[in-house]
């Protein structure tokens, strides 16, 4: 167990009374509760953590948050989880990792743990608990505001944390205890709102651990998204600092030098012994003290801006560091580890011994979330930033965030915020505001300077993506000026951190090449995630079984007593067959397709769609939605329909069944009851809205039986003493409501197997009971239970299409041979329009029709391509391209026909009726004939019994 050298004797904000040990590429390591992997590593004197992308160069330890370029670790134990940031694992006993060139792997073992999402609604969400959001967030809370703050860090105070501001810091730890203890309030830490969406909708994912720090245990959740809704939103999400372009620039033990200041005060640890630091700016000096107070060692300040900083230097001078003004590092010596850097300047050069060189190329507002919300930005060019510059949605950005660096002044701006935001929202803000007193240091203009002179191919911009000036000027001398394009060209700021440290950095290095001033060529956009979220965390428990909700309809505990295989349709199990002893799925089928043709069969159809249209101009808005009449049919009848999308294509058919002048009960595919519902409100609502229409669900109020065969009327006769069962006095596509098996039910005189049918529809409730009487009537006419397969075949012998299987999105119903379901006689209808387009009259559209294979045997894979019989003239297929015909769409084995047979799409189709195509099936050409699509019965004399 090696020991922890680089650690200070005492100070930061780890519990040293808590050790704990952990594994790194193979080693045991210790720290301390409150570390977190990377600071614990480099307690241990472990700076290097994984190696580039492309050059397989090591990197080491750049930053100390989620913006940090270079440490990715793969978490091993106790779970696998990859393309973490070692600056974001808290690190906890028997953690064991390995660091990553930016590869990781999945567990191919399933994750024990839990992922949870919530929904909240809020009048104020704070995005950041440093300064600026703890002020406007204790605002808000004093007005009885529904208040969420969210951070990403373990615990409340954003960039104090890193500092030694001690009574602000004591300030913080007060505001949060008071949004703890306030019942209107959220303080959710380890959470990282990671987009941001119109009206206001954030999401954000919250990393679950215990109080200890320690991963969750399996049983509870490791992580929740939180779908957040907000009146007002304040980003007070701080900056990021940004490095600069020089020779060497990637080795490790180079660091910026905010997040130096971190590993020293918030953690204790000594990221090096002796640092160089290399300014564009002031506030690097203030990593410069609190190094040197913690017995850093600081050999030189390498101050980029001509005259140094006036306020700094001076204080620098008291404590013998030399400050080089107008020097920048010209290169850096060292493999694993800065070993020296070499300065230059106005007065020559200079070879400096270090084990740690800090960067400081400015500081780059956190502009992500405000861009996701629709936020422009602008370059100021005093702080050398984009800075944002006015947003659509209801959001206010207070503090760094907004280019305020000063202490005092992102305390002021975030009460400020905090106060506008509660009062938009109705509220009463407080008459005053009580503020901790911090220094405002006065901080002179910040040097734009974005690379050094060099060799280009060693300066890395994007240290992730392994990205150098050099690739950058190869975009820039291809022509491109975007940085949009040479974000794409170069691949900068792509990798897992989403160029927080290289994104600006780019701009400013495309601007430099160019020419061009870096406000006007921009940033490139800024997309959902802000830091990368893990896709079980999306999921939620909305995974494996319960990824897609399961359906069941009220008979299911019967048919799973019968022994039926399912099939999954839409989201419903519904019984596949039900085979018996020694039975597979052919003779099954078979078996019961006989039944249905020859006897009777009973099937569940609960699971098509209804939806019950009513109002005054209902019948109106089904003309319209149909392309046949609707409001002609009278009370009691039932009629076939068809829908079309705006393009003419068939979107969805079933029947439509008139309850009263004013009421109509549709019926949909199964698969497509939740899109027909949503399109018809999407027309009511947005082209129809002065329709008095109401639609509503009742799939699930209304089961359905349905009774199917020659023998079908008799078994209804038994259970139905009142209901006249005759043709004459029960026509076809009628309806009638009445007792069977003394249950209310509504009877519908529908086939969809050519057969003598009925539906019986009765409430979800007796829907049991109901199928135990029917079934229970038919036994002594052998009634048979049935299936979607036999169904699929039944429906396929007299040409019955399914939609989404025997169409494709390109398919109108004239292709379907159904020219006259598409009514004359209304003056509009959806999709009629497309009707007259030229090219939905070409004779070579591709139409349904039927095909028996010659040889009588062979049963056609659906999907399968079909050819016409010259382009196999030679007995083998053509070199590629093949020219094809067309495809299958329906194929099974038909007990009424005795053979197989199937239903394909054909160019032409209905014109080449009698014609032989082939199938290629391996290497052999099986040739099939085509045929009309009503293969069994055609003139449907079996349909009225």
């Amino acid at each position: 167990m090696s020991t922890q050298e680089f650690r200070t004797a005492q100070g930061g904000r780890i519990d040293r009374s808590r050790p704990i040990r952990f594994r790194f590429d193979g080693s045991d390591y210790t720290g301390y509760v409150g570390d977190t992997l990377a600071s614990a590593l480099l307690a241990n004197g472990v700076i290097q953590t994984s190696t580039s992308i492309k050059f397989d160069r090591p990197r080491g330890i750049f930053a100390a948050g989620a913006e940090e370029p270079n440490a990715l670790v793969q978490v091993e134990a106790p779970f696998p989880e990859p393309m973490l940031t070692a600056t974001t694992v808290e690190l906890y006993d028997g953690l064991v990792a390995c660091g990553l060139g930016g590869q990781g792997r999945l567990s191919p073992e399933p994750d024990p743990a839990r992922y949870d999402s919530v929904h909240v609604h809020c009048d104020v969400l704070v995005v950041g608990a440093g300064p600026a959001g703890l002020a406007a967030a204790a605002v808000a809370a004093e007005t009885g505001a529904r208040v969420i703050v969210v951070d990403e860090r373990p615990e409340p105070g954003g960039s104090l944390l890193g500092t030694r501001e001690t009574s602000v810091l004591e300030w913080a730890t007060s505001v949060a205890d008071r949004l703890r203890s306030n019942p209107e309030v959220k303080l959710l830490t380890r959470t990282t709102a990671f987009g941001y969406y119109d009206d206001n909708f954030v999401l954000a994912v919250e990393r679950r651990t215990n109080h200890l720090g320690a991963a969750a245990p399996a049983h509870r959740s490791r992580e929740r998204i939180w779908r957040i809704r907000a009146r007002r939103v304040i980003l007070a999400t701080g900056a990021h600092e940004r490095p600069l372009a020089f020779n060497g620039n990637d080795i490790p033990g180079v660091m910026l030098a905010g997040a130096a200041r971190t590993y020293v005060n918030r953690y204790g640890v000594l990221p090096g012994r002796r640092a160089v630091v290399l300014t564009t700016n002031d506030s690097a000096y203030e990593a410069v003290f609190d190094l040197l107070d913690a017995g850093v060692e600081i050999a030189a300040v390498a101050d980029l801006r001509t005259g140094g900083s006036p306020v700094w230097g001076p204080r620098c001078a008291e404590r013998g560091v030399e400050v080089l003004a107008g020097y920048g590092v010209a290169d850096v010596t060292g493999a694993d580890r800065v070993s020296a850097v070499t300065l230059a300047g106005p007065d020559g050069s200079r070879d400096v011994a270090a084990d740690l060189l800090l960067v400081s190329g400015g500081w780059n507002p956190v502009g992500a979330l405000y861009s996701h919300a629709g936020g422009r930005l602008r370059f100021d060019t005093d702080l050398g930033s984009f800075v944002p510059d006015g947003c659509r949605q209801a959001v206010a950005v207070a503090g760094a965030a907004k280019g305020t660096f000063g202490l005092a002044g992102c305390l002021a701006e975030g009460a400020a915020a905090g106060r506008e935001a509660v009062e938009a929202a109705g509220f009463t803000a407080p008459a005053d505001t009580r503020l901790p007193a911090a220094d405002e240091q006065p901080a002179s203009p910040t040097a734009q300077v974005w690379v050094l002179p060099g060799d280009e191919s060693r300066q890395y911009v994007d240290l992730q993506r392994d990205v150098t000036v050099a690739e950058i000027r190869r975009a820039t001398g291809a022509g491109m000026r975007s940085v949009e394009h040479v974000k794409r060209y170069t691949t900068a700021g792509t990798a897992h951190d989403q160029g927080k440290t290289s994104g600006v950095l780019t701009s400013g290095v495309v601007a430099h090449l160019l020419g061009v001033d870096v406000g006007e060529l921009g940033t490139t956009t800024f997309r959902p995630p802000y830091t990368p979220v893990s896709f079980a965390a999306l999921a939620g428990r909305d995974r494996g079984m319960l990824y897609d909700p399961v359906r069941v309809t009220a008979l299911h505990p019967w048919h799973e007593a019968a022994g039926a295989l399912f099939e999954n349709v839409g989201q419903w199990k519904r019984p596949w067959y039900y085979p018996r002893d020694g039975e597979d799925m052919h003779a099954a089928v078979l078996r019961e397709c006989r039944a249905a043709r020859e006897g009777v069969a009973m099937m569940d159809a609960s699971t098509l769609g209804k939806i019950d249209v009513q109002g005054p101009d209902a019948a109106v808005l089904l003309d319209r939605l149909y392309t046949n009449m609707m409001s002609t049919l009278k009370v009691g009848s039932i009629r076939y329909g068809v829908m079309c999308r705006a393009d003419g294509m068939v979107f969805d058919d079933g029947t439509v069944i008139r309850l009263a002048e004013d009421r109509f009960l549709v019926t949909t595919t199964t698969g497509g009851a939740a899109a027909v519902l949503e399109w018809m409100e999407d027309f009511l609502q947005t082209e129809w809205p002065d329709l008095r229409v109401h639609c509503t669900s009742v799939t699930e109020q209304w089961a359905t039986v349905a009774l199917v065969g020659p023998r079908s009327r008799e078994v209804l006769a038994t259970l139905a003493p009142t209901l006249a069962v005759d043709n004459a006095s029960f026509p076809f596509m009628t309806w009638r409501d009445t007792e069977v098996a003394g249950i209310p039910t509504r009877v519908c005189r529908i086939s969809f197997s050519g057969e003598l049918a009925y539906e019986l529809n009765v409430s979800w409730w007796d829907a049991l009971a109901l199928w135990q009487a029917v079934y229970d009537a038919g036994q002594p006419f052998g009634i048979t239970t049935y299936g979607t397969e036999t169904m699929h075949v039944l429906r396929a012998e007299k040409g019955f299409p399914i939609i989404g299987q025997d169409t494709d999105g390109t398919v109108t119903p004239q292709d379907l041979g159904m020219d006259w379901i598409v009514s004359k006689k209304k003056a509009d209808f959806v999709g009629k329009r497309s009707f007259a387009r030229a090219d939905n009259h070409r004779p070579d559209r591709k139409q349904l029709v039927g095909l028996l294979p010659d040889d009588g045997t062979t049963l056609l894979p659906e999907g399968v391509h079909l050819v016409a019989a010259e382009t196999v003239a030679t007995g083998a297929l053509p070199e590629p391209p093949v020219p094809m015909l067309g495809h299958v769409t329906s194929s099974y084995h038909s007990a009424a026909l005795g053979r197989p047979f199937a239903l394909a799409l054909i160019r032409g189709g209905r014109g080449r009726i009698g014609e032989r195509v082939y199938a290629p099936l391996g290497d052999a050409l099986v040739p099939v004939t085509i045929t009309s699509s009503v293969l069994y019965d055609p003139e449907g004399a079996r349909r009225d019994g």
